[in-house]
């Protein structure tokens, strides 16, 4: 393969380097172009350019293969937990068992916030959306930390803002959705491991303690890890472009939260319970949904089938698949959505039409269907999201910066108007 790509201009001829990963991804360089020619690229929504390398993520979408530093997906969802996989992707090893426990008692010892953010969120209406609540109250965190806007911060100080992350949005997400339902807020135990206090401040009473059930704890943390990094995705981006301007962690994580909230990213399995509760209004009739999705001309589409990126399958799946039978059968739950959402499944892993298609169930079909057996409302469904996606941010942001890459400025080309001359109020 040549080392090189060459593209001729106005009858020009420029030589751009050819750059190869180490899963053999290609990629041409075209960082000089601009200087060179005078071009530019046009790649509306930055889907054939690549912004940066990195080391964190591999992707690949048309052999559904997805693994943090080189560990297969499925691998550390059966073996690990959400912890010991944040570590991973932060610090780009797997900790030993000294390791996870300093990581994890650290962690522990940073749970509470200040109480002067209770006010912050006293201000919000009830109607306010978790998403928007957590999003200013992690921005917030600059307030009560001012060190962390120091561009120049020790690794030490560095690794102070990751764990105090790491540990205070928990506590704040869980807030957010007691705020939403005019519950008192609970405040951590530090006994509890990661997912299990999650729980605890989601949803004990303050006159009793939320009994865990271990098959809930377990899916919960499969889902964290499934969701803790897919790459240079839309939220994940805003975090390295917003750090790139030398941002602190807090803001640039506040940015990601804001870019998940936006329904094309982050809302797919808020969608797929929407679409549940629209057939069962309709009767229930899963049937007839399956025939309006197979009908061309109809608009109807199903959520949470197939996949942008996976044009197979989509690895996550098969594993939260597992995960939320076992909480179905484990709580007992009778709830027609679920059963519409089960018969759905059904069709769709069995009917050719869609198996010729590959609309396969993706792991925001079974996210939806696990949080809803939960309990957790749909306006909380992203804020799961981000409390999973927030490693994968962490080690993004902390990526960018080791590898000192400038400041993010894209280009465009205008398409205004030319030139033209002020003309007075009264002329107009």
């Amino acid at each position: 393969m040549s080392d090189h790509a060459e593209i001729i201009l106005e009858g020009k001829s420029y030589k751009l380097p050819v750059v190869v990963g180490s899963e053999d991804e290609k990629a041409i360089d075209i960082s000089s172009l601009r200087a060179e020619s005078g071009y530019i690229t046009l790649d509306s929504g930055y889907k054939n350019t690549g912004a940066t390398t990195s080391a964190i993520t591999f992707l690949d979408g048309e052999q559904g293969i997805l693994s943090y530093r080189g560990y297969p997906i499925d691998q550390l969802a059966e073996k690990s937990n959400f912890i010991e996989v944040a570590y991973l992707l932060i610090y780009g090893t797997l900790p030993t068992q000294q390791e996870l426990d300093d990581f994890s008692g650290k962690i522990k010892m940073h749970t509470l916030v200040n109480e002067d953010m209770r006010k912050i969120l006293d201000g919000f209406p009830s109607t306010a959306h978790p998403m928007g609540i957590l999003s200013a109250l992690i921005s917030s965190l600059t307030a009560f930390y001012p060190e962390s806007l120091n561009p120049n911060q020790s690794k030490e100080e560095v690794d102070l803002s990751i764990i105090r992350l790491m540990a205070k949005l928990p506590t704040i997400a869980a807030w957010s959705y007691k705020n939403s339902v005019g519950h008192p807020v609970n405040y951590p135990k530090n006994k509890l491991d990661y997912c299990s206090n999650f729980l605890h401040m989601m949803f004990a009473f303050p006159t009793e303690d939320y009994e865990m059930n271990p098959v809930v704890v377990d899916a919960l943390n499969k889902l964290l890890i499934l969701h803790a990094d897919h790459e240079q995705n839309c939220s994940t981006s805003t975090v390295r472009l917003v750090g790139s301007a030398n941002a602190s962690l807090y803001s640039s994580v506040s940015a990601g939260i804001s870019a998940l909230w936006g329904p094309l990213h982050g809302g797919a399995n808020q969608a797929v319970i929407e679409m549940l509760e629209a057939i069962k209004a309709d009767g229930g009739d899963s049937k007839k949904f399956i025939a309006k999705a197979k009908d061309k001309d109809d608009p109807f589409r199903l959520m949470g089938f197939g996949h942008r990126v996976y044009k197979n399958f989509d690895p996550r799946a098969k594993i939260i698949k597992k995960a939320a039978d076992e909480v179905l059968t484990a709580l007992g739950i009778n709830d027609q959505i679920l059963t519409i959402a089960q018969e759905l499944e059904e069709a769709a892993l069995n009917d050719s039409y869609f198996v010729e298609r590959k609309l396969y169930p993706n792991v925001d079909f079974y996210s939806g269907i696990i949080y809803r057996a939960l309990g957790i409302p749909t306006d909380m469904f992203t804020v799961m999201f981000a409390l999973g996606r927030l490693p994968g941010w962490i080690a993004q942001w902390k990526e960018m910066r080791e590898q000192k890459e400038p400041i993010g400025r894209p280009r465009q080309i205008y398409t205004g108007a030319t030139e033209r001359n002020y003309v007075p109020m009264e002329q107009r």
